[in-house]
């Protein structure tokens, strides 16, 4: 049986009872998360004092306004987290090209993505509202403030207050790179939550999956068939709209001090992938005694845990943080704990390997970052989010991206790359092709699907 066929057990119900199941549903969760305004408000406050609310903009989640409207029609772009954000950008972009009298409202929901994604937006476009909490009155002030003319969400973000508050205001709503975890297709189609989920559904004009098993995710949750619209990975244009403010003096310099070593990158690592990456590190020193990792962790956080344990066990390791030098041979480790500079270290190292894929639990990275910039790319097996992407990379030139099961895979991998150059450089070419051919074309059919369906083409 195939992932499709597997998915095909969403149960049904007649177009009646279905859609008055879902509004009782529906007015249940609104009843429940009004009930719930005063812990939430808590919550939040203690989220604050955690440093996972900005300090002093935590009110925002409540929906109150930090900046003025401006006259005219209003778009409001909602990304949860960096991600997602980073996949809005180049549309975001491509809508202030062809509709510039038009404002964009940008908002994300955690911290980090609101720090990184403000420096990538185009002059003009607001980015000055946390997103509000799925709640009555906090989405009722948020649209009653900013009378957004359209709403464009992220991927995954189905908020039945959002939408049905949306949806009673008439303003068109559209699901860009829609995906949904396996677990999370599991939970909407169960007996309670399906006619939720296919009352939603209904409310959206655009539905934009990011791949054919996502597509028959949401055809499967009863969306309207007319609104599903492929148009590709947002992921893989984002390297094509990334702004940068050129790479830092550091960042060179680094570079010119590693000339003459074997380098690669270990990136997005979750929590216990980095013990696999140094495991392999270690071997390869064994052949490859001029061998260097960077070690990119998924929060920067952590780098600065595995830099100190790894001082702790003495060894000698550079910190970006602190901009350190790689000053002897004596020190081949790199830690990455820095927030958007991902881009640039690809830069540094011909061989990348994607982390959020050595373990079971996990679902990978986007791989295409990588492939953008030239290098090699290597992954882990458990991809689950991206399995499109390395599947699409893989059929359209199997030198663009390798995929490896064990530790012991990874360092073959790895070493093969670092002793043959001929190899290494072919697959370098491979991952650049590759992702210049998947890439094209894609932001124009978003920009044109949006412009028809949510825009009205005004």
């Amino acid at each position: 049986m195939n992932r499709a066929e597997q998915t095909s057990s969403a149960p049904s119900l007649s177009g009646g009872c279905a859609m008055e199941l879902g509004v009782l549903v529906y007015r249940l969760y609104r009843a429940l998360t009004y009930s719930a305004s005063p812990f939430l408000h808590l919550h939040t406050r203690w989220r604050r004092l955690r440093g996972l609310e900005h300090s002093r903009r935590w009110h925002e989640r409540f929906g109150h306004p930090s900046a003025v409207r401006p006259p005219g029609s209003l778009v409001w772009f909602h990304a949860v987290s960096l991600g997602e954000g980073m996949a809005a950008i180049p549309v975001i972009r491509r809508c202030s090209e062809m509709k510039p009298e038009m404002t964009i409202l940008m908002t994300t929901t955690t911290v980090s993505a609101f720090e990184v994604i403000k420096k990538q937006l185009p002059v003009g476009v607001l980015h000055q509202q946390f997103a509000p909490l799925d709640t009555p009155v906090a989405i009722d002030r948020f649209l009653g403030y900013w009378k957004p003319n359209a709403i464009v969400i992220m991927e995954n973000e189905l908020w039945p207050n959002l939408i049905m508050s949306a949806a009673q205001l008439r303003i068109p709503l559209a699901l860009l790179n829609a995906r949904m975890s396996t677990k999370s297709f599991k939970r909407w189609s169960s007996p309670l939550l399906l006619p939720l989920a296919s009352l939603l559904l209904s409310k959206f004009s655009l539905i934009a999956p990011l791949s054919t098993l996502q597509g028959i995710h949401f055809q499967l949750l009863q969306a309207p068939p007319f609104v599903i619209n492929f148009s590709g990975d947002l992921k893989y244009v984002v390297n094509k709209f990334y702004v940068s403010s050129g790479t830092s003096e550091s960042i060179r310099d680094l570079k010119a001090e590693l000339s003459d070593m074997k380098v690669w990158i270990a990136s997005s690592l979750h929590r216990g992938e980095e013990e696999v990456i140094l495991g392999v590190h270690n071997l390869l020193l064994q052949s490859h005694p001029d061998s260097v990792v960077i070690i990119v962790p998924r929060h920067p956080h952590h780098g600065h845990q595995i830099a100190q344990k790894l001082r702790n066990d003495g060894q000698s390791v550079a910190l970006r943080s602190r901009n350190e030098k790689i000053t002897s041979k004596k020190t081949n480790i790199y830690v990455v704990d820095t927030l958007g500079e991902l881009r640039e270290f690809y830069g540094v190292a011909p061989i990348a390997v994607i982390g959020g894929s050595f373990f079971p639990e996990l679902t990978g990275h986007n791989v295409s970052e990588a492939a953008a910039a030239g290098c090699a790319v290597i992954t882990g097996c458990h991809v689950g989010h991206f399995s499109h992407m390395v599947k699409a990379m893989q059929q359209a030139n199997p030198l663009s991206i390798t995929q490896v099961s064990s530790k012991l895979e990874l360092r073959e991998a790895v070493e093969l790359l670092m002793s043959n150059p001929e190899i290494l450089e072919a697959r370098q070419r491979a991952s650049k092709e590759v992702y210049e051919s998947l890439s094209s074309c894609i932001i124009s059919n978003v920009w044109n699907l949006l412009n028809l369906l949510i825009f009205r083409g005004k």
